[in-house]
This record gives C-alpha cells, sequence and structure tokens, in this order.
C-alpha cells in the first residue's frame, strides 16, 4: 500500500482538549504493526491533569451545546462524516497497519462508521418524550427527556474507528458532550479523527480526545466525577473495574462486554449456508469479535458432514500481513498476549479431550502475532474452551442429541450477547428465538449486527446496549413535569 501521512514514528500526535491541539508532556506509547512487530507510531501518555482539562473543557460546552436544536447538532455530525469519506482510504489504511484489520474490512469499517454518524443524525428530529395521563383533574404531565451531561467513551482495539461513533454519535445528537479515550493498542485512528473533527466548525469542547492506557488515564477518566456516563466496549474484566470507579461517584455505566456466542446447526439446515456463515463469524477480524461464533452445537445426525465442510473452509484461509498482502480472510492477532492467549486456550482443551481437525498451532510466518485457523472436535459442556471467551480463530464443535440440549448448553453460560441457529423449520427457529437467553440471535445467517438494530447482552456480556432507538436513549435521561392549571 502507499505511504500514509497520516500515520510514522515521526508524526507528532497531540491530544484534542477544548478545540486545540494539547502537546503532552508525559511518555510516549509505542504503536505496534501486528503483522510485523514494527513500531509505526507513537502516541502520548495522558495523566490525571489532562484528564481534568479534558473534562472540565465538556463540562463548559454542555450547557450551550444542549440548549442548541437537535437539528443543528446533528448538522455539526453530517460534516464529520463528509470528512471521514473524503479520506476513507487513508484511514482505512491506518486500521490496516495498527490492527492487523484485512484491507476490505477495513474499508467496510470506515465507511460503515460515516453511515452510523448519519444514521445517528437522522434522530434530531424523532426524539420523543411522553405526554401521560394525570390522577388529578386540570393537571398535564409530560415526560421529557434530556442529555445526561458529560459523556466519557472508553474505545476497545477490535473496531476502533466504528467505536468513536457508536458513542460520539448518540451521545452530541442528544445533546452531551464527550471525553473519548482509545485503546493504546490503537489509538492513531483517534487521534486523525480529532484531526478531521478540527477542520469542522464543531464547538469547542463538546468532542475531546486523550490517549494513554487503561490504567492510567482510562483509570482516571472513569473515577472523575465529572463525568455523568461511561460507555466502555472491552473484557469483562477491565468492565467490571470500570464500574468499581465508577461506583464511588453513582456514575452511570453502560458496557459492552465479552461473549461466547452459540451456532446451533439442526439436521434440517442448509449445511453449505450454516458452515460458510459459521466460518464468515469465526475468522472475521481473525475471531477478534465480541460477537463471533465462539462455539457450534450441532445434531448428532449431521456433525460429521458439518464438520468435514468447516474444515475445507479454515483449511481455505487465506491469511498473513494485510498492509502488503490483499483479498486475505484474516491478519494478525492485536499483540503477543493476544497470541499467546489463544495457543495456552488450544493447548488446554486438547489437554482436556478435544481433538484437533485442523490448525492448532501459532503460524510459521517469522513475524508478527499469526495463529492457525483452528477447527476442534470432541468437545464437552466441561471444557474451559467451550465456557471462556477466546477471542482468536478457533472453533470447537460439540455434537448434540436435538434442539432441546443444545439451547440448555448455550443457555449454560456466564456470557449472553450473540447467538445463531441454522434450521430449515420456523417452529424450530422460533422456539430457539424465544428460549435462548441472549440480547440478539440470527437465523440461517452471520453473526453481525445492524445499526437500527439494538446490540445488547445478558449477563457478563453488558449493561445497557448500542444502536437504533434504544441504543440513542441510553445517552438521556428522563424528567418528568407536573402542570396544574385552574
Amino acid at each position: 500500500m502507499t505511504t500514509n501521512r497520516f500515520i510514522g514514528t515521526d508524526r507528532l500526535y497531540r491530544n484534542y482538549i477544548d478545540g486545540a491541539f494539547v502537546d503532552s508532556t508525559k511518555d510516549k506509547i509505542d504503536v505496534i504493526n501486528p503483522a510485523t512487530g514494527a513500531v509505526i507510531a507513537r502516541v502520548p501518555e495522558s495523566d490525571s491533569a489532562e484528564v481534568d482539562r479534558a473534562v472540565a473543557a465538556a463540562r463548559t460546552a454542555q450547557a450551550d451545546w444542549e440548549r442548541r436544536p437537535a437539528i443543528e447538532r446533528a448538522g455539526y455530525l453530517r460534516k464529520i462524516s463528509a470528512k471521514i469519506r473524503e479520506h476513507r482510504l487513508a484511514l482505512a489504511d491506518i486500521l490496516v497497519k495498527e490492527q492487523g484489520k484485512v484491507q476490505g474490512l477495513a474499508q467496510v469499517e470506515v465507511d460503515f462508521t460515516a453511515d452510523y454518524i448519519d444514521y445517528m443524525a437522522e434522530w434530531a428530529r424523532r426524539i420523543e418524550g411522553e405526554v401521560l395521563t394525570s390522577d388529578r383533574p386540570n393537571e398535564t404531565m409530560l415526560l421529557l427527556r434530556k442529555p445526561v451531561g458529560v459523556v466519557a467513551g472508553i474505545l476497545p482495539w477490535n473496531f476502533p474507528f466504528f467505536l468513536i461513533a457508536r458513542k460520539l454519535a448518540p451521545a452530541l445528537v442528544t445533546g452531551n458532550t464527550i471525553v473519548i479515550k482509545p485503546s493504546e493498542e490503537t489509538p492513531v485512528n483517534a487521534y486523525i479523527f480529532a484531526e478531521l473533527v478540527a477542520e469542522t466548525d464543531l464547538p469547542k469542547g463538546v468532542f475531546n480526545l486523550i490517549g494513554g492506557r487503561g490504567r492510567v488515564t482510562g483509570e482516571a477518566l472513569a473515577a472523575h466525577p465529572g463525568v455523568d456516563l461511561i460507555t466502555f466496549t472491552g473484557s469483562v474484566g477491565t468492565g467490571s473495574h470500570i464500574m468499581q470507579l465508577a461506583g464511588k461517584n453513582l456514575t452511570r455505566v453502560n458496557l459492552e462486554l465479552g461473549g461466547k456466542a452459540p451456532a446451533i446447526v439442526l439436521k434440517d439446515a442448509d449445511l453449505d449456508l450454516a458452515a460458510q456463515a459459521i466460518f464468515d463469524s469465526r475468522v472475521i477480524n481473525t475471531g477478534q469479535v465480541c460477537n463471533c461464533a465462539e462455539r457450534v452445537y450441532v445434531e448428532q445426525d449431521v456433525h460429521d458432514a458439518l464438520v468435514t465442510k468447516l474444515k475445507t473452509l479454515f483449511e481455505s484461509t487465506r491469511y498473513g500481513d494485510p498492509s502488503v498482502e490483499s483479498d486475505l480472510h484474516m491478519g494478525p492477532l492485536v499483540n503477543q498476549a493476544g497470541l499467546d492467549k489463544v495457543a495456552e486456550a488450544v493447548e488446554l482443551a486438547k489437554t482436556q479431550g478435544a481433538k484437533v481437525v485442523t490448525g492448532g498451532k501459532i503460524a510459521d510466518r517469522g513475524q508478527g502475532y499469526h495463529y492457525e485457523p483452528t477447527l476442534l472436535t470432541g468437545a464437552t459442556a466441561q471444557m474451559d474452551i467451550m465456557r471462556r471467551e477466546t477471542f482468536g480463530p478457533v472453533l470447537p464443535v460439540q455434537s448434540v442429541s436435538g434442539l432441546d440440549e443444545a439451547i440448555a448448553l448455550a443457555n449454560d453460560s456466564d456470557y449472553g450477547l450473540t447467538s445463531s441457529v441454522y434450521t430449515r423449520d420456523l417452529n424450530a427457529a422460533l422456539k430457539a428465538a424465544r428460549e435462548l437467553k441472549f440480547g440478539e440471535t440470527y437465523i440461517n445467517r452471520e453473526n453481525f449486527e445492524a445499526m437500527q438494530g439494538f446490540h445488547a447482552g445478558r449477563r457478563k456480556s453488558g449493561i445497557g446496549g448500542a444502536d437504533g432507538k434504544h441504543g440513542l436513549y441510553e445517552f438521556m435521561e428522563t424528567q418528568v413535569v407536573y402542570i396544574k392549571g385552574e
């Protein structure tokens, strides 16, 4: 790919606070290309004083921002989305180099981000309150929806550019201001986003960006008394820690956490469709997606046939360095820790009795964090590989007697984000939809949510949700007004 002026070790990246770029006096964080292990950028490590400045700027700007009509706020969002489209190729290239995302998926993420911002801007004329019936004569009751105030958006590394939009767009259109902290693994795209915002006339303080590690900058932001809502996407452990920090100030939280999505394949299913959809849902972003298919329950009559089809797909997977190779299914894992975690999970599964059909080891690529696409059979409900989130290109398969057993095993999980079912039987599909205890269920299709839906989990998969009308209202609170007439 061509040289990208937005990324480089000699380029200066600065926090964006109160409408201005601010040089950080603290240490720098190396950003690594996970496909090669090379340092490709150095970004600021912000401290609590810089967090204070960003939150104060957002607080100062919020009152005026809230007073502006929602349609005016939406106009600023459209200017941001236009800037994204103007630089779509360069932005996708950043995602390829700092996260290891394949080129096609990186471009999808950038384009979807622009579309998402425009979609949320469309809600400016659709935010609704309610008129309630009073118990008293000559009294009118109104339920109003108002912004929460200052939002802190703490981002993950797996879809880092889109998650800016998922947090910023609904926050801003509803009258909140925001402070964004990107992941230290993939911060460059967020710094360039700030540069694009600076090219618009968005009022100062409405959007602020501070970089740094979670244990320093993230903790300072989550514990800050000036924040009214923390929206976080990431691991269960970090989400739990953020809740503890937020609890000291009784700050509201919106958490999208991990998943262990079950895919149920019944004997009447279109096995070609099921195998392809499960494969697509497993290798996308190298398996580093919370709603990826993480475990398969297949009726025993078609177990061998499905495994044969999955084996063919897994063995045909094209993977490598997406910055120099196109038309890949997947790239590397994000870092050494992620690679080690996946390798350890597979070794433990083998020790516990699972059989490797294909893959099963770190790929010999000479550099970078690559793991072979791996298919396992002989899995049982007691194995860690069926219970813990793997977050890598590994798929365990368990044989079941029928739908009832599959649903029971699927629900027996700490997670409850997404699920999928493959069947030609409408009654079976409806039964599964009724009984599966997950925020989303996909019938005869891959796991990938729509912006107008509601992406929400149960149990340890999170609190609250995102997208659509219901996701928009996560950034608002209600006020009931009683008006007594004569």
